[in-house]
């Protein structure tokens, strides 16, 4: 897969509960379609979670899907996302 296709297939998702890690999140959005990556940022002095982080899908399907459901909660917190360039 070019750069350009992995980027176009990348959101950002924000609001995320801190006890949210790169496993839940991959989880949650592997319902949509099959995930390639899926990371949480991190704090690196405190390593508390900052509350957002990444997800790139192999598939533009799996964009689609997602956003074919208006409401997304992930650990009884409201997330949202955004597709980046």
């Amino acid at each position: 897969m070019s750069g350009a296709s992995a980027r176009s297939l990348k959101i950002f998702v924000g609001n995320i509960a801190w006890t949210v890690g790169h496993r839940e999140l991959r989880n949650y959005f592997s319902q949509f379609g099959k995930v390639s990556w899926a990371q949480v940022v991190f704090d690196r002095k405190s390593g508390l979670s900052k509350g957002y982080g990444f997800v790139a899908f192999q598939k533009k399907t799996a964009l689609e899907n997602l956003e074919r459901n208006q409401k997304h909660v992930l650990d009884n917190t409201p997330i949202f996302f955004q597709q980046t360039d």
